[in-house]
């Protein structure tokens, strides 16, 4: 059976041409996940684009109010009519305008394949017309891919970096796991992955006598192998406890002052803070047990066992995407600085075990070869999270990283790979902020919430529709992808667009370079199969690889530890950071003067938390889903399968429910001051009392009068539109108040999950 690659996994298929007919794991896979047949029983689903369509008042208006988008009904049209459509309109803004008009909306997980990664489709297709305005940072780490250069270095070479799976089995003593250590989220990778091999890394590290120690409001947000001990603080109040535990080590001499000498900055101009004597608060055990109701004796002996053994902390990035997000992330590589165990093997501290399937891979000699994007000429941009505030709010200038930044006027939205009415906060004024544009064109599989709020829709390819190749971010297997079926309806890839609409604008030679997919595919295999064999590194040659399951990129080092040459030799092996080294106190952020970011980590009280005076209801946790990635593919079975009544599942502890009157099964409203939705309870102990927990990626369903009412179950009608921090301008959508009760009244359908009105092109009509 050939195989191919997911983001969830490799897979084995049958087909019969036209759809996939079987589909199993691949048998190289130690721990494949059933995500795989989301793939096969989405394909043909009702919701599938199968022709191109324009929204009926923008076919009839042309540009100008949106105010019609996501109500009226689309009109299907032939292709060359749709791609005409749409290089008219990008002359129009281009010419017009200029690329400062133009937001090129993606995001990365948009397929597997190295090729037909959307993103780096639509970079270089708007790259070649000029330029666009940029979505700078994202949603999963936008506050530590801000934060950490400053600190430490790149997020992505910290992650990519990461101390090996096999070492942290073989060496780890204590495993503290902040924010979880998630099974459903290591099962997928940016990219794709082959094999899974968290499971069994832990599972030999228990063995070795490894102990590890979930913080989480959630008890099975960790590995079931890893026999965890559940600790839950409150909600938002990881900085706290980190302090405490930091305070712990200062007063009883535990802390590495020599490390903290030669390898730090700032330890010393942080301490006043940390021993209450710039404000009269010393951050004690008692201290943080009234902020996050966890035992002061407790917070001491954690100190002491995190002292007294090779300590691994690991930072969910989940801890992040929250209001002062870039408080507790740096507060865990202080911790860990002040262990000393930095660069050891098994010690130290990482940011995503947990997070995805590459934290821990050791890195490659190289990456899979993929499609250059060119250069963006257009310097504007904003943070992703910011793309309401751009929309509603054009001029408005705000802080980021140091910068006062303009939000541009935006004339064109032109997004191609990903969502934004899933992963984006407040999606009533997200929807209000989609009738700003002029023109709003999607490439889209189905008919997703934003495919919904577009003006022009072309149907795209599945990547098992299309030739390809791929390999996850510091995965070692790298894997051919051949079509396994013939696309559906009248599908076309997203090269095979962008190729279009460059050639009807003059621009195919630029484009193209005068190949086609094929031809691509074998040049940029061609032009890393050379640059390997200048590194004396030998691969097969494209016919070769073709022809095979998947060939192996050699990895540098399988026993990688974090900054062990940093260790070594900080003079020598410097850190990026201003200073080379590690900044637990940062001048530059320091100078920044940012009062919600100040320059050395501390403890800010949220404003939307359970410990605010006054504050009721209960606290939300709008984490990752466990039967799909994000929302790819949520009408696929194994992501049906999870809903409750037919909604996205809310998890609530019994108490709180007895409390509500509700019972396991019932539909309930779950709702805020922002907006409210159905959903489906389930009663759990797994989740801390006081705490809900509804997973984002439901299919926004708005009620047509009330788009703050979501029937579906998406929690970012909950979640606010503010950002972590002046300094990253972050998504804060993890965490809301809200209160729930049972819903009384007949139960709307969800219409989402069916096909949106379309009518056909008058000409095809009436022919």
């Amino acid at each position: 059976m050939p195989t191919h690659l997911t983001h969830w996994g490799a897979l084995e298929a049958e087909s019969d041409g036209r759809t996939l007919t079987s589909v199993r794991p691949w048998a190289g896979d130690p721990d494949p996940r059933d995500l795989i047949h989301n793939v096969s029983t989405a394909q043909h689903h009702p919701t599938r684009v199968l022709r191109p369509a324009v929204r009926q008042g923008w076919l009839e208006h042309g540009p100008g109010s949106g105010a019609g988008r996501g109500a009226e009904p689309f009109v299907e049209v032939s292709w060359d009519h749709a791609l005409d459509l749409v290089s008219g309109e990008l002359d129009r803004v281009y010419s017009g305008f200029g690329p400062s008009a133009v937001y090129g909306g993606s995001y990365g997980w948009a397929s597997a394949g190295r090729f037909h990664h959307v993103q780096s489709q639509i970079h270089r297709f708007l790259n070649t017309l000029g330029g666009y305005v940029a979505g700078w940072s994202d949603y999963s780490y936008g506050a530590s891919g801000i934060l950490l250069p400053h600190v430490v270095g790149s997020a992505d070479a910290i992650m990519a970096g990461a101390t090996s799976w096999e070492v942290v089995s073989r060496t780890t003593e204590l495993f503290l796991a902040f924010g979880g250590l998630s099974e459903k989220n290591s099962g997928v990778g940016p990219g794709g992955i082959g094999r899974h091999p968290a499971r069994a890394a832990i599972r030999r590290a228990v063995a070795n006598g490894c102990r590890f120690i979930d913080i989480s409001p959630l008890a099975d947000d960790t590995y079931a192998d890893a026999n965890a001990e559940w600790i839950a603080p409150l909600p938002g109040t990881d900085a706290a406890l980190m302090l405490a535990l930091a305070f712990v080590l200062d007063a009883e001499g535990l802390a590495d002052r020599s490390f903290l000498t030669t390898h730090c900055v700032g330890y010393d101009r942080f301490l006043p803070y940390l021993r209450g004597t710039v404000d009269g608060v010393p951050k004690n055990p008692a201290w943080a047990e009234r902020l996050t109701t966890v035992p002061a004796d407790r917070i001491v002996r954690l100190a002491r066992e995190m002292a007294s053994a090779r300590t691994m902390i690991n930072l969910s990035w989940s801890l992040q995407r929250q209001q002062h997000g870039e408080q507790p992330v740096w507060l865990g590589v202080t911790l860990a600085a002040m262990l000393g165990q930095i660069g050891l093997p098994g010690g130290g501290f990482q940011h995503g075990y947990g997070a995805t399937a590459d934290v821990g891979l050791p890195k490659r000699v190289a990456s899979a070869p993929s499609l250059p994007q060119g250069r963006n000429a257009e310097t504007a941009g904003i943070p992703v999270a910011r793309i309401s505030d751009m929309l509603l709010t054009p001029g408005r200038e705000i802080d980021f990283d140091g910068r006062r930044i303009t939000l541009p006027d935006i004339e064109l939205v032109y997004w191609a790979g990903g969502n934004p009415f899933h992963h984006h906060q407040d999606l009533a004024r997200l929807r209000r902020a989609f009738t700003k544009p002029a023109t709003v064109v999607v490439h889209e599989q189905f008919w997703t919430s934003t495919a919904r709020h577009a003006d022009i829709v072309l149907p795209a390819t599945m990547s098992i529709e299309r030739d390809d190749y791929g390999a996850g971010r510091n995965d070692p297997a790298f894997f051919p992808m051949p079509a396994l079926t013939e696309p559906a309806g009248e599908a076309r890839d997203d090269y095979d667009i962008f190729a279009a609409l460059a050639t009807r604008l003059g621009l195919e030679d630029t484009f193209t370079e005068g190949r086609d997919t094929a031809g691509w595919l074998r040049h940029l295999y061609a032009a890393w199969r050379t640059r390997l064999a200048e590194r004396a590194i030998d691969v097969v040659d494209f016919d070769t690889f073709w022809s095979s399951e998947n060939i192996s990129i050699p990895v540098i080092d399988k026993d990688q530890v974090l900054f062990s040459e940093f260790r070594q030799d900080p003079g020598q092996n410097p850190l990026t950071t201003a200073s080379g080294k590690i900044e637990i106190h940062c001048s530059t952020i320091a100078g920044f003067g940012y009062d919600d970011c100040p320059g050395h980590p501390v403890w800010i009280e949220p404003d939307e938390w359970k410990g605010r005076a006054g504050a009721h209801g209960l606290h939300l946790i709008a984490n990752q889903p466990r039967t799909r990635l994000h929302s790819q593919l949520d009408v696929g079975a194994t992501s049906q399968s999870a809903k409750t009544a037919g909604r996205e599942p809310l998890r609530m502890h019994p108490d709180d429910a007895a409390a509500r009157g509700l019972e396991d099964g019932d539909v309930v409203r779950v709702h805020n001051e922002r907006g409210s939705c159905l959903a489906g309870l389930v009663v759990s102990d797994a989740v801390r009392q006081g705490v809900v927990q509804l997973s984002a990626g439901a299919w926004y369903d708005p009620d047509p009068d009330d788009p703050s009412f979501c029937r579906h179950g998406n929690p970012n009608v909950l979640t606010a539109d503010r950002p972590a921090s002046r300094l990253s301008q972050a998504t804060t959508a993890q965490h809301a108040l809200v209160e729930v009760e049972k819903w009384l009244d007949a139960v709307p359908e969800v219409s989402v999950t069916t096909r949106p009105p379309t009518l056909l092109e008058a000409s095809e009509n009436e022919g």
